[in-house]
């Protein structure tokens, strides 16, 4: 990749590489922890709306208060320190910032934001995958026509899961399925921000201790998350939902090739071409052996009997047949690694994965009956989870994506595990990012 020495060179040409950061929370704090460690990788500003918040995130990792007691965005970049800002709008709006990385977390100011930072001139490294799965393509188009770069975030999944994908294209293998570990069972499904600390098995004290959000990290829990990094692998790679949403079989590294094949072939898979989840848990709870909770995974299919033979010559874990190979990263460091996508945007005009196309949504479906009057909560509350389904049965149903179900009141009663449509909502806010939305579905919908 090169990308250190690029940057050396950058650097004694141009200086360091400026970057503004939204959002710092535990995403948003890794990237920081890691930042002050790379020469000539300057972060500007950081614009979190709770100012303090931002300090002591800054404090917790590491840094020294004077490396961030500029008082403007301007004073910033002239002395190499760093500016804390209450407003996204700044950092897109400031000229010596070439790259954005938009880590809020929340699907509507994210649209926002990065259509802030297009419209800016910058480059837009997309943490927040809620927002992506909304409208990513449309947002990559405008970017594209802006001249700048609309990427997928380095250390997180999806963006793995697409190097993953790159390299099997670029070998010529056929690709079978992509998909993620997660630690799934059938009952998280229904978890709230009340009960989501036993399921990780955390200590009031550890959760106490570190920066986390409780529905946040519910919506990890209960199959949010993954339907939102699915789908938006399926938008960036070509690749599909299965028709229902994901099934969360279980398998180990052992039995990746065995498990991620069609059913005709003896896997677990309708057809090639899908993304899906190894969970690391059987239904009833024993853990899978050798399980890839943390990682991701690309199986594939030898072309012709001569790279069969080489699968096996070269200890590749193969199915029983020898035909299906898998290829795994067992880790994801999310904000430790983001500066790679960052670098990558602006010494090389190149995302690290990025929205194509509209195939897959991760919509809104009801965690139990809700009733009209009920307010909807947004990712890993206590209304709705989200479930991946192809963008054809996503516009047939007219379905309410996930990241619209934010403060929204429902006007008809909608039955447990069923999707939320439009219809059945009243959207009375954030009328701008609706609007973008329809675009979104309007010109890019199958």
């Amino acid at each position: 990749m090169n990308l250190a020495t690029l940057l050396q060179k950058r650097v004694a040409e141009k200086g360091p590489v400026r970057v503004g950061i939204i959002g710092a929370g535990k995403f948003g704090s890794m990237m920081l922890a890691q930042a002050r460690h790379i020469p000539g990788y300057h972060v500007v500003g950081v614009a979190d709306l709770n100012v303090a918040k931002a300090r002591e995130s800054l404090k917790r990792v590491g840094w020294d208060e004077s490396q961030y007691s500029a008082k403007t965005l301007g004073e910033a970049y002239k002395s190499g320190q760093t500016c804390i800002v209450d407003n996204g709008a700044a950092l897109a709006e400031f000229e010596g910032i070439e790259c954005i990385i938009e880590a809020t977390g929340h699907p509507i100011a994210g649209v926002r934001n990065a259509l802030a930072a297009i419209e800016g001139g910058k480059h837009v490294v997309m943490v927040n995958v809620e927002a992506d799965v909304m409208c990513g393509p449309l947002l990559a188009a405008r970017a594209k026509a802006k001249g700048v770069v609309y990427s997928m975030a380095y250390g997180d999944q999806p963006a793995f899961i697409c190097e993953l994908i790159d390299w099997v294209r670029s070998c010529g293998f056929e690709l079978t399925a992509a998909g993620k570990g997660m630690n799934f069972e059938p009952r998280y499904r229904y978890s709230t921000p009340d009960t989501v600390w036993g399921f990780f098995g955390w200590t009031e004290e550890e959760v106490k201790a570190g920066d986390f959000n409780p529905q946040m990290y519910n919506s990890f829990t209960d199959g949010t998350k993954a339907a939102i990094e699915m789908a938006a692998v399926a938008n960036g790679t070509g690749l599909d939902c299965p028709d229902n949403g994901l099934a969360f079989p279980p398998a180990g590294l052992h039995d990746l090739a065995n498990v991620f094949k069609p059913a005709s072939e003896g896997g677990r898979l309708a057809r090639s071409g899908l993304i899906d989840i190894a969970a690391s848990q059987e239904p009833d709870g024993r853990e899978v052996l050798n399980n890839i909770r943390f990682g991701m995974f690309v199986t594939f299919k030898a072309p012709d009997e001569y790279t069969r033979a080489c699968f096996k010559q070269y200890g590749l874990l193969t199915d029983k047949s020898g035909w299906y190979a898998s290829m795994w990263r067992p880790f994801h460091l999310i904000g430790l690694e983001t500066s790679v996508s960052v670098l990558s945007a602006v010494l090389r005009g190149e995302p690290t994965g990025t929205s194509r196309e509209f195939r897959a949504d991760a919509v809104a479906t009801a965690k139990t009956n809700l009733k009209a009057g009920d307010m909807l909560d947004g990712e890993g509350g206590f209304a709705v989870w989200a479930n991946a389904i192809p963008a054809t049965k996503s516009l047939a149903l007219d379905a309410l994506p996930i990241g619209l179900a934010h403060k929204v009141k429902l006007i008809k009663p909608v039955a447990k595990d069923t999707a939320v449509c439009f219809s059945d909502v009243e959207l009375v806010d954030n009328l701008d990012v609706v609007d973008f939305r329809r675009e979104y579905t309007r010109t890019m919908g199958r």
